[in-house]
């Protein structure tokens, strides 16, 4: 691997960089040279304001290249835009973080939620985040309306705002759920509206519209190593062995129960999020498709505190809310701690830190972030087979480079932290 990186070629993309983020680009090109018949990725970063990086490499399918404006799916990478559509809704007035969610969905109310709020949930309070025992089939997922019933009726784990558990796939239909409720429009019309249309965005979706799905890139298979035939072995009664980080969540005192709840629906093996069905659904917390520069020109409007093109998308007052960090332990389903703000969490480097810096990143190694300090806005997308829940180290690898390109910029030296 290492081998691979060093020797790799630092020209193996298209695109526009600023000579300045050169050696991000060139790390880019050598984290996706070797493997850029696996698949493809894309990059873009804005600084102060200018997009400064738009570079992309790779296979967006087993047949086509990747392209300028290849849309991708990004799991949990989706959380921190619609956060960011609730921080818009909340600036308009059409509700508040910390008004009992039941007054606007009357529904949620059931089983000890009435008084929870916008705050519990985009901050992962709510106690809602075992979606395992919630419903008996993934495919459930695919039904928005199913979804947002099964998520009003649930009971929590624990009284919202007395402890933190993030939320993996409850989220997007909980926080989805307000939003239409409070602003009597359906989702997808409010992400038009005021996210799409206000940043001339060239790709943003939670649920994409058919028409578009031939811009989706979509995973490629792995060759296959020949395998020799094994023989047959009785299958006994023993209780499976817990897996090497399920033991290192224990002795770290975590509940490995507490992430397979939160992360594993029943029924996973018959559903796929990159199945055409699997793409057109709503399932927010999981399964928003971007191309890297609608997530990127978002963290750029974030990264101007909700100013974008002389139009105030989010109020000052709510800015300062949305940005500040709610808890700084770690929560009951995430093996690190992630410093949870409303709907964002802080940005994971190599060494460099960014204490006003935040984002969200997903479970394949997506990621897009802002980081207020050096007015910079990053995000890395790709349709690679494979999956972490703290981000690929290329995220970690790219996110550092970014930053140390604008301290060189900014400060006259690049260092390391």
């Amino acid at each position: 691997m290492m081998k691979e990186i060093l020797f790799a070629d630092t020209h193996h993309y298209q695109g526009n960089v600023d000579e300045r983020f050169t050696d991000l680009a060139a790390q880019f090109s050598r984290f996706q040279d070797a493997r850029s018949h696996l698949g493809g990725a894309a990059l873009v970063v804005y600084f102060q304001g200018q997009k400064v990086v738009d570079i992309f490499t790779g296979k967006k399918s087993q047949q086509e290249d990747w392209q300028s404006d290849t849309l991708s799916m990004c799991y949990s990478t989706g959380k921190g835009i619609l956060a960011t559509l609730a921080h818009i809704l909340v600036s308009e007035g059409l509700l508040d973080y910390d008004t009992p969610i039941a007054q606007y969905w009357p529904e949620f109310a059931q089983n000890g939620k009435a008084n929870m709020t916008l705050r519990h949930v985009l901050s992962h309070q709510s106690g809602l985040f075992d979606i395992r025992n919630m419903i008996n089939e993934a495919v459930e997922m695919l039904d928005w309306p199913h979804m947002l019933n099964v998520v009003a009726a649930a009971t929590p784990r624990f009284i919202a705002g007395e402890g933190f558990a993030y939320q993996p796939l409850t989220y997007g239909w909980i926080v989805g759920g307000i939003l239409e409720k409070a602003a009597k429009q359906p989702l997808n019309w409010l992400m038009q509206h005021y996210l799409v249309q206000p940043l001339a965005l060239d790709g943003a979706y939670f649920g994409v519209p058919e028409q578009e799905l031939t811009r989706v890139a979509r995973l490629l298979e792995k060759p296959k190593a020949p395998t020799s035939p094994k023989p047959a072995t009785k299958k006994t009664n023993q209780p499976r062995k817990g897996s090497w980080s399920e033991k290192l969540l224990e002795l770290s005192g975590q509940d490995p129960q507490d992430f397979k709840d939160a992360m594993i629906p029943k029924g996973m093996r018959g559903f796929s999020f990159f199945s055409d069905l699997g793409l057109q659904a709503a399932i927010p917390a999981a399964n928003g498709v971007f191309t890297a520069n609608s997530l990127a020109k978002v963290y750029a409007m974030l990264a101007n505190k909700g100013q974008w093109d002389g139009q105030q998308l989010i109020r000052p007052d709510v800015f300062k809310q949305l940005s500040t960090v709610q808890n700084k332990a770690r929560d009951r389903v995430m093996p690190i701690p992630m410093h949870w703000r409303l709907g964002y969490h802080r940005i994971l480097t190599m060494g460099k830190r960014t204490p006003h810096g935040f984002g969200h990143i997903g479970f394949n190694g997506s990621g897009a972030w802002c980081d207020l300090d050096r007015e910079l806005s990053f995000a890395y997308t790709h349709n690679f087979n494979i999956t972490s829940s703290t981000g690929d180290y290329r995220l970690w690898g790219l996110s550092q480079e970014a930053l140390r390109c604008a301290d060189a910029i900014l400060t006259g030296r690049k260092g390391w932290f």
